[in-house]
């Protein structure tokens, strides 16, 4: 493994920083400083963040991008580490951060409240699975046995609000449990897993197979048959990587959003399939999804389904899950912009109102249930916030981070964790 010199940074990526209260809250006027990882006493430059908790976006030097597009011993992307302090927090230093060409980086930063005498949180991200070494995945049957007396079995595919994550092999007892929203986990494992340079279609069906993966694990409680109190492992030989506090990518983000419902299923078998996956170049995995066999044939130009079919057959096929945990209001199958009238535009304008007074920039409304103007600005503002398509419209994408926020915001206004 090569690891990229500064001088051969000839592409540039982005990377944008969110500090962020224990509360989900966002932390204005924190102080970001950036440097190489290599080189963290060298600033490169300082930002702030806003109101809404964000630095500007920034670009920053990454190696070229056909590092990321094909099997290379050449690290392709930057490490990058900061170090964030705002008055009233403990300081936190992130190092590792990964930058590809051509990407947008999205790092979010979670900051305790000062306490005297506390060293400052330190986070490292260790290498990308596609870059590192890590353990194979032990092969598993891709379809658990159900019937097995006492075992319990959810009777139903449920996308859940959290799944929790033990950091380390399942044996592990000193290793920490954490309870990981699932979109979060899910875009966590995807920019742990694969690069988010690859063509769209290979990146979605990836991250179908790290979702049916996960949907077989919280179907078929399977650690938690075993005795265990945790739903997935981060260890690569058991499950899939995750790392704490890492950034993903812009690219990932959207894709995942696409996609948190849906699974991989088999003619007349009600589980989410097992499906494993390799990296296709230092270990081999017939019948399960290799990894850069995946970015190339998403380069041939075959879509999603066709990469998922070419590694685990022609009888696989894509299944939505019947509910997400959660949720307030789920999507109602149509999206809303000027025009639309009804108790669905109520509800998002009451939504946008509990949101808007943590986030300020957010303009109130009155909830008239007709979709306006001023609901319109109100949406394309909260679209900008939170780093969505800015077509002031609530498709799928808007409608679910919508619920996500207000989710938050209003456990937070009730005292609940």
């Amino acid at each position: 493994m090569i690891r990229t010199a500064q001088t051969e940074m000839v592409d540039t990526g982005s990377l944008q920083i969110t500090a962020l209260s224990e509360q989900n809250l966002p932390i204005e006027n924190a102080t970001v400083d950036i440097s190489y990882t290599g080189d963290p006493d060298s600033i490169l430059e300082e930002v702030q963040t806003g109101s809404s908790g964000k630095t500007e976006i920034l670009e920053l030097n990454a190696p070229p991008i056909e590092y990321s597009l094909a099997p290379s011993e050449t690290m392709p992307y930057a490490e990058y580490t900061i170090r964030i302090t705002a008055p009233g927090y403990e300081p936190v230093v992130v190092s590792g951060i990964e930058v590809l060409s051509t990407q947008l980086a999205l790092q979010n930063v979670k900051m305790r409240p000062l306490e005297a005498g506390e060293l400052p949180d330190t986070i490292t991200i260790p290498d990308h699975t596609l870059y590192g070494i890590y353990p194979p995945k032990i092969a598993e049957d891709e379809i658990k046995p159900v019937n097995v007396s006492g075992e319990i079995v959810l009777d139903q595919v449920v996308v859940p609000e959290y799944v929790v994550v033990h950091n380390g092999t399942p044996r592990d007892t000193s290793a920490g449990n954490y309870y990981v929203r699932y979109k979060d986990y899910i875009k966590n494992v995807a920019s742990c897993e694969i690069y988010a340079t690859w063509p769209y279609e290979s990146l979605i069906a990836n991250i179908l197979a790290i979702q049916s993966f996960t949907m077989n694990r919280i179907y078929t409680e399977w650690y938690r048959n075993k005795g265990y109190n945790f739903t997935i492992t981060s260890s690569t030989a058991f499950d899939q990587k995750w790392v704490y506090g890492r950034n993903i990518f812009d690219s990932i983000d959207q894709a995942v959003d696409d996609v948190f419902l849906n699974y991989l299923s088999r003619p007349n078998v009600r589980q989410p399939i097992l499906t494993q996956y390799c990296d296709g170049r230092r270990v081999q995995c017939p019948q399960w999804l290799s990894q850069w066999g995946s970015a190339e044939l998403g380069e041939q130009g075959y879509d999603a389904l066709s990469i998922i079919r070419n590694y685990y057959g022609d009888s696989m096929y894509v299944n939505m899950a019947e509910e997400v945990s959660g949720v307030p209001e789920s999507y109602p199958g149509f999206p809303l912009s000027i025009g639309s009238v009804g108790s669905d535009v109520m509800k998002i304008q009451e939504q946008l109102n509990a949101i808007s007074n943590n986030y300020p920039l957010i303009p109130k409304l009155t909830p008239d249930g007709i979709f306006g103007e001023q609901t319109q600005e109100a949406v394309r503002t909260f679209q900008s916030v939170f780093g969505l398509a800015r077509d002031g419209i609530v498709g799928p994408r808007t409608w679910y981070r919508i619920q996500d926020i207000y989710v938050a915001v209003t456990r937070l206004a009730e005292n609940i964790p």
